[in-house]
């Protein structure tokens, strides 16, 4: 064949042979391009059945435009009946070559992995299911293009089978359970399960499933689990293994259900993974903008402005924003850029400042770079109030065209997608959520207060409700009062909210807190945070909150990895920097839960829940003279009163041994019991401390029946260890009655 002219393809060299073709490379003399070419092998010529699927390859392949999928350019048959297909030439090596070589750095092998995954979701959109994704199958040119080699066992899902029999195809260490069982109708899923045997085999280097023969790998495939991916490779982060896991899961209902929720958490795990690695990918922090207005009233319409824009931009890929939290650190504040850029680990800085005279508007804004502080971009905008929408939009895609210029085209519809709103109910709307962000109970009020008022303007206004179910959902937390009717009106108005825009992330999130605090509906919540940061992925509380649900579940090494990126995202926020310390508490590593719960200390002293879990980590580490210290600055800061603070003191002394303070600690709160409500859970964990388990768990169960956002904390309590409880019936029973398995 080298050298012969077949068609207008000249046969240049042999590139290799597979099950279904040999591939030679040509040059098209027609187009002066490079291509391969794909004859069925000499032996197969006679076969109608393997010329018929060959052809239905080519069918399947050639209806597919996709970067990660090798192109098909023509389909011909020679005239004594061997067809061929000439195809995209791929110059690089192929998967399984580069793993010869040993693991692949677990950046490359997500990135891999994401590719393939693209390539599928366009391939299954269409019906079309691959059947053999393995690395000889993928090919990696040197720039790291990659590319799906061979639907030669497409199937197109929904047509007639070309056979009969359920004939088992593909390469058996790549098969799933059902295409081993030799199941007849194969869907998407198998393909999610052959690309988690590749992922895994990046990672590790080693095959998840191992055998001398074809019987015994399809009985362990069938019948076995593989050992997980961070036994054979210690660096690899939770969440990817996670990942692999939930790929390899033998039962279709629990795997992946489409590549589209596969891809959500890869590009999650590798934002995460760029981080610990110290991606240097753009960066910008959005500062308050100042207002110039000779009415200091109009700083909500200064802040909003501000707030919008990072809304906006966190809905970018690979472009790391700064929450609004640690941004308005700064607000009134005279600090020079440079020194903002290094407190936030940012490249660049946009300020700017609003004069608001009646209708009329003018706004100023500058991108600032923080390494030499000069301008890369600034405008001046006199317009009209009704044009503070397209202002917005103006100033968000002018960062984005200066800091991430390759934007696709699915990112920029993002940017550009606008809810028509009535001016007043967004100036009413943005009143709110400058009184939510401060968190107190007056602050609460009147956040109600404007949003319902911005609701009655405009009935359709998703945000709006999202800030009355966060309203809802976080007023109980902050205030510690009884859940009462706020959880059952948080969840209405989120709902509301989605039914308006279900593409609301903070309403997802709002949803997935009402879920977690007081349904106990664990996986909704689940589903409520990974949809939230599937719609924003910059939206550092969703992480925050995600990291919180799943430290209740005793998932440690996922819920640090999360709060490590809010954190990222949000450096001097007093809650994401807490969360970290009460995980890493939760965790057992105390040391590291100190050093976060010191850095919210240095924040703001007044954070009385810091205080409370750095007195539990020296009490831990048996220092308990610091322990008590702590305690005492919680109950000094909390006023006369506190039952967190006492509750905290009592048990402290139970544990020593001072059983005489520790009840006298008891008899002071039941006594005030009767006059104020406070928590059931605080009373009950020193009932159990002193050794009284009876009205201890009469406690858990009055918690229980009041929906308590702090029993969520019983699986992970490390207090029940000490108190010996765990195998107690009534402890287990109360686990399974919060859908909480022991």
């Amino acid at each position: 064949m080298i050298g012969k002219t077949i068609s207008h393809y000249k046969i240049l060299k042999k590139l290799g042979e597979g099950g279904m073709g040999v591939v030679y490379k040509a040059e098209d003399t027609k187009l002066k391009r490079t291509v391969a070419l794909k004859f069925l092998p000499p032996e197969l010529v006679q076969s109608e059945e393997w010329k018929e699927r060959f052809l239905r390859e080519a069918q399947a392949a050639a209806a597919l435009t996709h970067p990660n999928i090798c192109t098909i350019h023509e389909i011909d048959e020679l005239t004594e009946g061997q067809g061929f297909i000439a195809m995209e030439y791929v110059d690089g090596k192929s998967l399984a070559d580069k793993i010869e070589s040993g693991p692949l750095d677990i950046d490359a092998a997500i990135n891999i992995a994401l590719r393939i995954a693209e390539g599928l979701k366009h391939a299954h959109r269409r019906g079309i299911v691959h059947r053999d994704i393995k690395p000889a199958n993928i090919m990696v040119t040197a720039d790291g293009q990659v590319k799906i080699m061979d639907f030669g066992l497409a199937k197109l899902t929904g047509k007639t089978r070309l056979t009969k029999t359920a004939t088992v195809m593909g390469t058996v260490a790549y098969m799933s359970p059902e295409q081993a069982r030799g199941d007849k109708d194969l869907s998407h899923q198998t393909d999610i399960w052959s690309l988690g045997v590749v992922l895994y085999e990046m990672l590790t280097g080693r095959l998840p499933f191992e055998a001398e023969t074809d019987t015994g790998l399809i009985y362990k495939i069938i019948n076995e689990y593989p050992e997980p991916v961070t036994n054979r490779r210690s660096d690899t982060p939770g969440s990817l293994a996670s990942v692999v896991e939930k790929m390899l899961q033998k039962d279709t209902h629990c795997r992946y259900e489409n590549t589209e929720e596969l891809i959500v958490d890869l590009e999650s795990v590798k934002a995460r993974a760029s981080i610990l690695g110290g991606s240097r990918s753009p960066s910008i922090a959005v500062l308050p903008f100042v207002n110039m207005s000779a009415d200091p009233e109009q700083e909500y319409f200064c802040d909003g402005l501000s707030e919008e824009i990072i809304n906006a931009l966190t809905k970018i890929r690979d472009l790391k924003v700064i929450a609004r939290t640690s941004a308005f650190a700064f607000k009134d504040e005279k600090v020079e850029i440079g020194e903002i850029g290094r407190r936030l680990k940012v490249q660049t800085v946009l300020e700017g400042s609003v004069r608001k005279v009646g209708n009329r508007l003018r706004i100023t804004a500058q991108l600032v770079d923080t390494s030499g502080g000069h301008h890369l971009w600034s405008e001046r905008y006199d317009r009209e109030l009704v044009d503070i929408f397209a202002i917005q939009d103006e100033i968000t895609l002018a960062i984005v065209d200066n800091l991430k210029p390759m934007l696709l085209g699915e990112e920029k519809a993002k940017l550009e997608q606008r809810q028509t709103v009535d001016l007043e109910a967004y100036n009413l709307y943005l009143k709110g959520r400058w009184f939510l962000w401060k968190r107190t109970e007056e602050g609460f009020e009147k956040a109600f207060e404007y949003f319902n008022q911005a609701i009655a303007k405009a009935p359709t206004y998703a945000p709006a409700y999202a800030g009355v179910a966060d309203s809802y959902a976080l007023r109980t937390v902050v205030t510690m009062l009884p859940a009462g009717e706020d959880s059952t009106k948080a969840r209405d108005a989120a709902m509301k909210a989605l039914e308006f825009d279900d593409t609301l992330a903070e309403a997802h999130v709002s949803l997935g807190l009402v879920k977690t605090n007081y349904e106990w509906d664990w996986e909704g919540a689940e589903r409520e945070y990974k949809r939230a940061i599937e719609l924003n992925p910059g939206y550092a509380m969703g992480h925050a909150f995600y990291a919180a649900h799943l430290y209740r579940m005793t998932r440690f090494d996922e819920a640090l990895e999360e709060v490590k990126y809010a954190r990222h995202l949000d450096p001097l926020s007093l809650t994401t920097n807490f969360f970290a310390g009460m995980i890493f508490f939760y965790a057992g590593r105390y040391d590291n839960a100190l050093a976060a719960l010191s850095s919210t200390i240095e924040m703001d002293r007044s954070v009385i829940f810091a205080h409370a879990y750095r007195g539990l980590c020296y009490w831990r580490k048996a220092m308990l003279e610091e322990a008590m210290a702590e305690f005492e600055k919680e109950k000094s800061i909390s006023g006369e009163f506190s039952p967190m603070a006492d509750g905290c003191i009592g048990i402290h002394h139970a544990l020593i041994g001072n059983m005489e303070e520790a009840r006298k600690k008891l008899r002071e709160l039941q006594k005030r019991s009767t006059t104020a409500y406070f928590q059931s859970y605080p009373l009950a964990m020193l009932c159990l401390a002193i050794g009284d388990t009876e009205q201890g768990f009469e406690l858990l169960e009055k918690a229980y029946e009041e929906r308590d956002s702090a029993l969520t904390f019983i699986k992970v309590q490390a207090a029940f260890d000490v108190f010996n409880i765990r195998s107690d019936p009534r402890y287990i029973a109360l686990l399974k009655k919060m859908k909480l398995e022991p």
